[in-house]
């Protein structure tokens, strides 16, 4: 298309009605363009789907599709068929003969409208029709309710022909004033969004039929008074009412839609992460314009204004693109750009290291090619993108560390957002209780959970063949390493394994999880001393996925409100040990709390559980106690309202397996039995009882002097999980800073102090329990000292809040944050001043270093490190661990700088099980953890 004149209708000076029409032929034309080009890219089932949705939303014919009673809403405003729509419509029934409406009868819908990536360079043959049906504000109900139905027999009729189209029943009066009756799902943004929906709507939109939209007819610089220049062109009839359809105007976005749209996003992200981040990003971009934002829909709109109608830089994916670009070049973020090329890249799917399909290029690959020209991409990086199909392990868990950076950083970036402008979204507490929990159960880490690696990233991670070998790290510690390919003892130390893991059941659950493992895989076994045959091998592999058959159903958005809970639970007895014990066929019930005796033939338990937010965790109990230990986990966190999970249970032991599984069932069905019909609180209290759990009721702590100062901080710091008040007696801790924090310690409320002193500063913690934690660092500025500290808080915050049940009645448990200054009067003696909390930016120079502490052998602590989600364990790396990531992290900065490294997450339930760890725990290992790494840091 060439350029042509521009038009700029003036109000003041009187619009011409035949500038209008202009104006209106100009979208129009786009529109046309836009609508041949979807209709090319479509089969020949697929373009007459398209072609007839006008006639079927106009007439309401028994032999057309879409029928379901003669007094469902028909009649599409203004519409007459064209003759290629009756030829399509008579292809589909022969029968069928026009009847053009006669006198004014109703027209009960307004407008038709495809939206989304249809007529983009983003289309492909599996593009959905996502359609808009634009009704009358005065149907009621009953007539509603028929044209849903109406719509619903059309969805199946296309998808008869090769199409999946979705239908939008859209009020415009209520649209207009922000009402959607929708619930999110992965196809509606649900409460999300309204202004930025309208913003792809208006961007995207191909007319089909109907009224056309008087947003066209505003020119973009009268957007901030739009309702009054619109009052105006309908009262002085420079247009008809009857003609245009309102859908509103994109004058202001209240900023927290950006946290609504964002947060949607990421939901969606999970399953399909490059499209979704590709427009996670342009939410950024639009979030850092606040509030001096310019929707893309506004530029669109001033290009037909202005006459630039070439149809390639209208289109809604470059021009977003286009913008995603100026944003992340300004801010050099070259890794971030990257992967939204990526993104593009992928959602176009034109692969440019193949030859086209056709003689003649299509259009999506020749606009891809010029982009791609620019981005300086060569022949490896096509060929790596174009056979993402064929993604194993390595690939794919690279391309997820660069994902789960994007979601964790966009994550961080709305939250910050949020804080600083005080957003208030749309999000209702239903969606965006669904959205965070999805998000957490799906890239959350902790102990004993199962990585889902592939996020939609490769359609088939199995591989051809796998070899599984059983060794010892240096330390003498027991793991199993999985490597790609049928390996030899003597290639082993030549290659890195996929997957190292301590317990064989833990990585054999991460194989079938992540479809590693199927069917046709060659599993090759060096089990070394452990006692493991193939044939327990296979067997433990088929009880997997009989046990956990995948796909695994989507989770609905009741289970996600509630507190996760166990619905299938896996029991595998002795994997890898046969206890031949002669004298006893059965497992003694009376063993528990017992020592061992040479009657118990349970020595390990491996516990499969999968929860009701499809998270898989793997727990281990090994020794004398690993059955009574099993069943008290097993029965922890049960309460009145919870539902029996699926139990199974196997044992492959030659000698007694058998015997050994019945009767551990029979334990189980037995315990629970006694647990439905007895009370609760005395039952449980006497399990914990017969295997000797202790609890420390926390009292009073009176300090009546000062005493030994640092045995004074350590008994402080103790963790007690019950709230103690702290009685000063008058002149205990007199002139000391202690005199003046202990005082405010607060149920559900962290207080924070700092002071600074020189070039050194102070920081302690009470918790909300009171305990107290504290910490000198070196003293550069108040940002750089607090906000590591703050963003480790609310991550905390953030994992507590995912154990804790979201229905109307009940609220997550939120721990408000106070923080304090303790500054010298000119007298000289101290007293506290209230400080707001600081707003720190997302691109702050703190890398993200999160650590999952889990029991070891032998009594040792086991620690895993991720940096930006890439995996540093203990397991392979031993004692040069910290050494090893400080070089990481070294490689990573701008000229190695040595400035401190701090850890933002922390997931202690390997060792404390869930909801059993208090703050200050927390903070003492988050200190021993930064104390080892910044060592690591000044000396690597």
């Amino acid at each position: 298309m060439t350029r042509i004149q521009k038009i700029h209708p003036i109000l003041e000076e009187g619009i011409d009605r035949k500038v209008l029409a202009a104006l209106r032929a100009r979208f129009l034309s786009v529109n046309g363009e836009r609508l041949e080009r979807a209709l090319q890219a479509m089969s020949t089932r697929q373009q007459q789907v398209l072609k007839l949705l006008p006639l079927l939303f106009h007439v309401n014919h028994p032999i057309l599709p879409g029928y379901v009673s003669a007094t469902a809403p028909a009649g599409l405003s203004g519409f007459e068929p064209d003759a290629e729509q009756l030829v399509e419509a008579q292809r589909l029934s022969r029968s069928f003969a026009y009847k053009p409406l006669r006198g004014k009868l109703p027209q009960p819908i307004l407008g038709l409208f495809l939206m989304g990536s249809l007529g983009t360079v983003a289309q492909d043959e599996h593009s959905d029709l996502d359609v808009w049906v634009c009704h009358d504000p005065a149907l009621d109900a009953p007539r509603l309710e028929e044209l849903r139905r109406k719509c619903e027999a059309l969805r199946n009729w296309a998808a008869g022909q090769g199409s999946e189209a979705h239908f939008f029943l859209v009020d415009p009066q209520r649209f207009t004033q922000g009402q959607r009756e929708a619930k999110l799902t992965s196809d509606d943004c649900g409460t999300t969004q309204h202004y930025l929906l309208l913003d792809e709507f208006y961007r995207t939109a191909i007319w089909l039929g109907g009224r056309t939209p008087l947003w066209w007819l505003v020119p973009a610089y009268e957007e901030h008074r739009y309702d009054d220049y619109v009052a105006t062109l309908l009262a002085k009839r420079f247009v008809r009412d009857e003609d245009v359809l309102d859908l509103g105007h994109l004058g202001q976005v209240p900023p927290g839609e950006f946290v609504g749209a964002g947060l949607w996003q990421l939901y969606k992200a999970i399953d399909a992460p490059y499209k979704s981040l590709f427009k996670l990003l342009l939410v950024e971009v639009y979030a850092s314009q606040h509030p001096q934002l310019r929707c893309l829909a506004l530029d669109f709109k001033q290009a037909v204004y202005d006459g630039h109608m070439e149809l390639d830089e209208l289109d809604p994916y470059i021009a977003a693109y286009r913008a995603i670009e100026r944003y992340l070049g300004e801010r050099g973020d070259s890794e971030r750009l990257e992967l939204a090329r990526r993104c593009l890249y992928l959602k176009v799917n034109r692969p440019l290291s193949r030859p086209p399909r056709n003689r003649n290029k299509s259009w999506q690959r020749r606009l891809l090619e010029c982009l791609t020209q620019a981005w300086h991409w060569d022949e490896r990086q096509f060929a790596l993108l174009d056979n993402r199909s064929q993604w194993k392990v390595r690939q794919v868990s690279q391309e997820r560390r660069a994902l789960v950076n994007e979601l964790t950083y966009g994550y961080r970036f709305l939250d910050d957002f949020t804080r600083r402008l005080q957003a208030t979204s749309p999000v209702n507490s239903r969606d965006l209780g669904v959205l965070g929990r999805r998000l957490y159960a799906a890239i959350e880490r902790k102990a004993g959970k199962v990585e889902t690696v592939n996020l939609g990233i490769s359609p088939d991670m199995a591989e051809d063949s796998l070899t599984l070998v059983h060794g010892y790290d240096d330390a003498g510690d027991v793991h199993w390493s999985l490597y790609q390919g049928s390996l030899t003892p003597q290639q082993w130390p030549d290659f890195a394994p996929l997957k190292r893991s301590r317990e064989l059941v833990a990585l054999l659950a991460w194989c079938h999880r992540n479809g590693v493992v199927d069917t046709g895989t060659h599993l090759s076994l060096f089990p070394g001393d452990s006692g493991l045959s193939e044939a327990e091998l296979f067997a433990l592999f088929n009880d997997l996925r009989r046990a956990l058959p995948l796909p695994l159903p989507q989770v609905g958005e009741e289970a996600l409100l509630a507190a996760s809970q166990p619905s299938r639970v896996l029991l595998l007895v002795n994997v890898g040990v046969d206890p031949t014990i002669p004298q006893n066929d059965s497992v003694n019930s009376e063993q528990f709390g017992q020592n061992a005796t040479p009657e118990n033939l349970v020595l390990s338990i491996d516990q499969v559980m999968l929860n009701s937010w499809n998270e898989l965790l793997v727990t281990r109990f090994e020794g004398p106690q690993a059955l009574p230990q099993c069943l008290r986990e097993h029965f922890a966190g049960l309460t009145d309202d919870t539902g029996w999970p699926d139990l199974q249970v196997f044992c492959f032991a030659r000698n007694r397996g058998q015997a050994i599984t019945r009767r551990v069932r029979e334990i189980f069905d037995d315990a629970r039995r006694n647990f439905a019909t007895a009370d609760h609180g005395r039952y449980l209290l006497q399990i914990r009882q017969q295997f000797h759990l202790l609890q420390r009721i926390a009292g009073e702590t009176s300090l009546a002097s000062l005493g030994d100062r640092p045995a004074l901080l350590e008994h402080l710091g103790e963790a007690h999980h019950a709230f103690s008040p702290i009685r000063l007696d008058r002149q205990a801790l007199a002139g000391d800073d202690l005199a003046l924090i202990l005082p405010l310690g607060r149920p559900d409320c962290l207080q924070v102090f700092y002071r600074i002193v020189g070039e050194t500063a102070e920081l302690s913690v009470l918790d909300e329990c009171n305990a107290l934690w504290r910490q000198q660092l070196p003293y550069r500025d108040e940002q750089s000292l607090l906000m590591p500290l703050l963003r480790f808080l609310q991550s905390l915050a953030y994992r507590r809040n995912a154990q804790w049940p979201l229905a109307d009645d009940l609220a997550p448990c939120t721990l408000d944050i106070h923080l304090y200054r303790i500054v010298h009067t000119p007298a000289g003696a101290m007293q506290l001043e209230r400080r707001p909390t600081p707003q720190g930016a997302v691109s702050d120079p703190f890398y993200d270093v999160q650590a999952i502490i889990e029991p070891g052998d032998q009594g040792r602590s086991q620690v895993t490190l991720y940096c930006n989600h890439q995996e540093f364990s203990g397991l392979e790396y031993g004692a040069e661990l910290f050494a090893t990531v400080a070089r990481h992290i070294l490689a990573r900065r701008r000229n190695g700088e040595r400035y401190p490294c701090y850890i933002t997450d922390l997931d202690l339930t390997g060792l404390h099980g869930t909801g059993r760890s208090q703050t200050v725990q927390h903070l003492r290992y988050k200190s021993r953890l930064e104390a080892a790494l910044n060592l690591a840091l000044r000396n690597g």
